[in-house]
């Protein structure tokens, strides 16, 4: 057990993660063969919810971090989800806490494994994308339209998230 400020990292799950988002990830039979049969359709694995706007595709480079790490922010997006899908064939850190009143409650600290993706359900509270090493090169999929659609969260005093 950590001592409280403490956020020790879980391996990834999607019963786990459910409550926040939608893992991706390749598990199971295809949905559909495709490609001469050569391609495996994993069909429609993310709830892709957006208001007023549409989605878009965008390239984010993020420096790789530390651990233990840090967290003295959290952001969310109250009108459109968003997912982070690696470039490369390493896991990442994900950061994900329940809303309680409009704040984030405690946090949870998850590891993906490579070849899974995750898709934060809109007004979700995540922590910034973090690799834990490079390259840090994902493609994120979220709202693009008119309006303001990140919230932020800086904690007074912030947790350190570190390995179990």
């Amino acid at each position: 057990m950590s001592a409280p400020g403490y956020i020790q990292i879980q391996l990834i799950s999607a019963e786990a993660f459910a409550p926040f988002g939608d893992l991706l990830e390749v598990s199971g039979r295809p949905d559909k063969m495709i490609n001469q049969g050569l391609c495996g359709r994993y069909h429609d694995r993310a709830q892709m919810a957006f208001f007023e706007g549409r989605a878009g595709l965008s390239l984010f480079n993020a420096e790789p971090r530390d651990l233990p790490m840090p967290l003295a922010m959290m952001e969310r997006h109250p009108e459109g989800s968003q997912a982070f899908i690696p470039m490369s064939e390493h896991g990442f850190l994900v950061i994900v806490a329940p809303d309680e009143g409009g704040k984030p409650g405690v946090p949870r600290a998850f590891e993906t494994q490579p070849g899974q993706a995750v898709n934060f359900h809109r007004g979700t509270w995540h922590g910034v994308l973090t690799p834990l090493q490079a390259p840090g090169l994902f493609a994120v999929v979220d709202r693009i339209g008119a309006g303001d659609n990140l919230q932020e969260h800086w904690f007074e005093t912030p947790f350190v998230v570190e390995r179990a």
